[in-house]
């Protein structure tokens, strides 16, 4: 095929268009983009599409020009440019034109901040494209080239943040710890167990521990201990948290046979169902719990503030002997699914004012300092009364009754 060299470069800037719109839509049909958010959230994007958004909703020193990077996330995105990176929304509908769907933004990409009459407004850079220069006809050959493709469009947090708690914490209550299955035995009389041993359990009366056609591999959590998780306003127990301890697999489920003992009477022989060890956190006793493993779900976190107004409190921190939560950990919060709390609502952490009296003032007027913010978490697994918590941010340590609202 004959082109001429204007031709060819025109060709090359239009395919070149199309690879840019084609990478911000993950190489997917129009038609097939739906933005995973809320409609409100879509309404906020469209709006600042339209108006952009004004300078002082921008963090400071938000960079004029970035590359995304392998390893970033949405809302470290979101925290580059935003001054309140929970509202998201915003960034993407400073750059709704290019990126119809927020959670397709690839490392390479290069986003230019443009600011013009007092607002912002986010694009994509185009890509740079060889043009050759003016000359005389040269001859084009289709030709097959391959590429690596991009990595993965970057996530809304990074999983490995979270993963680890979605099936370890357990929230109970105290009856259904006392009733699930237990570790009855163990070879050889062995008192402690871990990866790699063979034990016996029994489940509860009416519900043995029972081989499942439907299920050829059934697993349970090995659990421990049920701690109360008091509301620390009221006192009162919201739940227990089951401390995890390991994983088992069920080999052989539990059998009653019937016996003739010494005296010719007919008498029940339990058989106890064969589990095998398969994770161990810490040594496995005889007497610990086993409940059913939760299939395996695959979350998408979108951070975003709680539509209603929200007021909890922090109830514990997770994990042993910790006082104090700091960035990327989890905290317990005394509300959940019943009072409006979502998987990726944002929450602020407040410290409470001090008490004191006016030394300026010779009657010693009461005082209450304003409580102030030290940090922002995000609920990512909630339950009817209880939630669990990642600190995205602490300026100080999170505490046990520290208060949480919607940010602002």
């Amino acid at each position: 095929m004959l082109v001429t060299a204007r031709a060819a470069r025109g060709s090359r800037v239009l395919y070149a268009a199309m690879a840019a719109v084609l990478g911000a839509l993950g190489a997917l049909p129009l038609a097939a983009q739906t933005p995973p958010a809320t409609l409100l959230q879509q309404a906020v994007a469209q709006r600042t599409a339209n108006a952009g958004l004004p300078l002082n909703e921008l963090k400071a020193g938000a960079p004029e020009r970035y590359t995304v990077k392998p390893g970033d996330t949405l809302w470290g995105l979101s925290a580059t440019f935003l001054a309140r990176p929970w509202r998201w929304p915003e960034l993407w509908g400073m750059n709704l034109q290019n990126i119809r769907n927020p959670h397709l933004i690839y490392p390479g990409q290069v986003l230019l901040l443009e600011k013009q009459d007092g607002r912002a407004t986010l694009r994509l850079a185009a890509p740079v494209v060889d043009i050759p220069a003016e000359g005389p006809t040269v001859r084009l050959s289709p030709r097959i080239r391959v590429e690596a493709t991009p990595d993965a469009a970057l996530p809304a947090l990074k999983s490995s943040m979270i993963d680890a708690f979605l099936n370890e914490p357990v929230v109970v209550d105290d009856s259904s710890l006392q009733t699930a299955a237990r570790i009855v035995a163990a070879q050889d009389s062995r008192v402690l167990l871990t990866q790699g041993d063979r034990a016996y359990a029994l489940g509860s009366r009416g519900s043995p521990l029972v081989d499942d056609p439907l299920q050829p591999q059934q697993a349970f959590r090995v659990l421990r201990n049920a701690t109360p998780l008091k509301d620390p306003v009221s006192g009162e127990v919201l739940g227990f948290e089951a401390q995890y301890i390991g994983r088992a697999l069920l080999v052989r489920g539990e059998s009653v046979q019937t016996t003739t003992g010494a005296d010719g009477k007919a008498a029940p022989e339990v058989t106890p169902a064969t589990i095998d060890i398969v994770a161990a956190r810490e040594e496995i006793r005889v007497g610990d719990r086993l409940l059913p493993e939760p299939a395996l779900t695959l979350r998408s976190y979108v951070p975003r503030a709680p539509g209603a107004a929200i007021e909890a409190r922090v109830v514990s921190v997770y994990g042993n002997a910790l006082a104090n939560a700091g960035q990327n950990q989890v905290v317990v919060v005394n509300r959940g699914t019943r009072d409006g709390l979502e998987s990726g609502h944002m929450l602020a952490i407040l410290t409470d004012g001090a008490r004191l009296s006016d030394k300026t003032d010779p009657a010693r007027t009461a005082l209450k300092l304003p409580d102030e913010r030290k940090g922002l978490l995000m609920v990512f697994r909630p339950f009817e009364r209880l939630s669990y918590a990642l600190v995205l941010e602490a300026t100080q340590g999170v505490r046990v009754g520290d208060r949480l609202v919607n940010p602002r």
